[in-house]
């Protein structure tokens, strides 16, 4: 279906040339059964297991359903589906036909479904059964929403239809509609930390991008692999590592629909031996604390991935030593689809994000808009590279503003090592300026992590009496410790003694949690807000 070439200037970077006649479902599916593995396991979930065959015919009986139910080429369904094996049939069998899936988070609340809904226009909803109560309301509100489809279980009452009895009524062949690799394939919202959320545009081309210049190369992917993702499809990190990656490589996934607790990785871990886990620093850190954390011998991992949220240094090293494997920390961005920066194996340096992912282009821009050309030296992250959204829905300001030209902005603030290493900042409203110099939250939260009372840290800017900002640390300790005056001060102590004065925290408040997006992000603003009258 394509090729893989050195023909991109710089480095020899890998340009992936598609045929303009294109349909990302249709490749992903169909070279598995062209490579024979129809009888071989796709996908396993909670309630069972199911072949590439049985995967390939899921697909064409959705397909075949959105015709029955009237949806057309190029409208928009929203999927707000657990990870199960409805979501791979859901969303492959809208994009074989045509249909544009819309995958938004299943723990937000029924305003944000509302405000999607209206946004996308989307003419049905398939939603997994426990969210349909928080739908059903939405029928009467949202003009354009028409019928919700109910995945998992029987249709409960009132006009609301069983995804299964959709399925079992429809054909399990069909003919993959002619779309183009630019035409738009699906969307993803954009986690709105700030103001709504963005409906991100993605075409056809860039979920086998991200296979052949990430997933490929930098994991190693293989056939033989079986893959789990803490991460959640509905989130660009998940979507590439719980649905492209093990299709592209006709290799299997393992679904989780329930939360991405330590117990509950530890059980897929151990019941299903996967050989790639997918990971975010705040569970990696709640599984190393957990006294249910399984010895190395128990597990058949040899790839670990981060992102989210960048990786401390201490949660990495200490993995490493437990389990002898390498987490392979990384950014990617909804923007982006998947990771265009990352440690790589026997190349990781803890404490950083890595290096440019071939295909890629990074630049660092200083506050005054130009390019950073030295080392050392804090500046926004943009990126250029195929993967690239086509923009945001009904949104042309912000569009114009992230997409410029060929580079994104990523909005986080990295430096660069004299050898090509990039460690992260934070996000640009999120530095700190403390007596004129920048000063790194995630620099000060890694330091506070390594103190052995703590689980979890979160530094922002906070006034002082002369309205001067300095550090403010919200600490999550961990289980059985107590918070005390002189456990702050200890900690106070120990960063003063591993970074410069200016950098430790002034003040420091213990708390049961962060708060953070469904995707593990801290959401400072929050902290901000909590900390302004203290």
């Amino acid at each position: 279906m394509h090729t893989l070439s050195a023909a991109q200037p710089g480095a020899g970077s890998p340009k992936i040339t598609l045929p303009r006649d294109y349909n990302a479902a249709d490749d992903l599916i169909g070279r598995n059964l062209a490579a024979g593995r129809g009888s071989k396991v796709a996908f396993i979930d909670d309630a069972g297991s199911y072949t590439y065959d049985e995967l390939a015919a899921r697909v064409n009986r959705f397909a075949n359903a959105l015709g029955a139910l009237g949806i057309m080429r190029e409208q928009r369904i929203l999927v707000c589906v657990h990870d199960t094996i409805d979501f791979p049939t859901v969303f492959l069998g809208a994009i074989k036909a045509g249909v544009v899936p819309v995958a938004v988070n299943t723990l937000l609340t029924a305003s944000d479904y509302e405000y999607m809904l209206g946004d996308s226009r989307a003419r049905i909803a398939v939603v997994s059964a426990p969210l349909a109560e928080t739908f059903a309301p939405l029928l009467d509100c949202v003009p354009t929403l028409e019928r919700l489809v109910i995945a998992g279980a029987e249709a409960p009452p009132q006009a609301a239809d069983s995804l299964a009895a959709l399925m079992d009524s429809a054909s399990d062949q069909f003919r993959t509609a002619p779309t183009t690799c630019d035409e738009p394939c699906f969307w993803l919202y954009s986690s709105g930390s700030t103001g709504a959320p963005k409906g991100t545009v993605h075409v056809h081309s860039s979920l086998i991008q991200t296979y052949e210049l990430y997933a490929k190369p930098i994991l190693g992917i293989r056939e033989d692999d079986v893959v789990f993702s803490a991460a959640k499809l509905f989130f660009a990190y998940g979507l590439g590592n719980g649905l492209t990656f093990p299709l592209a490589a006709g290799a299997t996934g393992v679904l989780m629909a329930e939360r991405p607790t330590p117990e509950a990785a530890f059980r897929r871990l151990r019941e299903h031996r996967p050989t790639i886990f997918y990971g975010v620093p705040t569970l990696y850190a709640s599984m190393l604390a957990s006294p249910d954390c399984p010895a190395k011998g128990e597990l058949a991992i040899r790839v670990c991935t981060s992102a989210g949220e960048a990786l401390p240094e201490d949660i990495g090293r200490r993995w490493t030593e437990r389990f002898g494997v390498e987490i392979l920390d990384g950014i990617g961005s909804t923007e982006m689809l998947h990771i265009f920066l990352s440690n790589r194996p026997g190349e990781v340096r803890y404490g950083t994000t890595g290096k440019a992912v071939p295909g890629y282009e990074l630049r660092l821009i200083d506050d005054a808009g130009f390019v950073i050309e030295g080392a050392d030296e804090p500046g926004e992250l943009q990126i250029a590279g195929p993967t690239s959204a086509a923009m945001y829905w009904n949104n042309r300001a912000k569009s114009r503003d992230t997409f410029q030209g060929p580079w994104t902005r990523s909005g986080d603030k990295y430096s660069r090592s004299a050898d090509g290493y990039y460690i992260y900042a934070g996000r640009n409203d999120d530095m700190l300026k403390v007596s004129g110099i920048y000063v790194s939250p995630i620099e000060v939260e890694s330091c506070l992590i390594e103190h052995e009372a703590v689980l979890e840290a979160a530094v922002v800017g906070h006034e002082d009496d002369g309205q001067l900002i300095k550090p403010k640390a919200f600490i999550v300790l961990k289980p059985g410790v107590r918070g005390t005056p002189a456990l702050a001060e200890s900690i106070k102590q120990h960063v003063k003694a591993h970074l410069a004065p200016y950098k430790y925290p002034r003040w420091m408040e213990f708390v049961d949690e962060l708060p953070k997006t469904a995707t593990g992000k801290i959401q400072r603003f929050k902290l901000r807000a909590q900390g302004a009258g203290r």
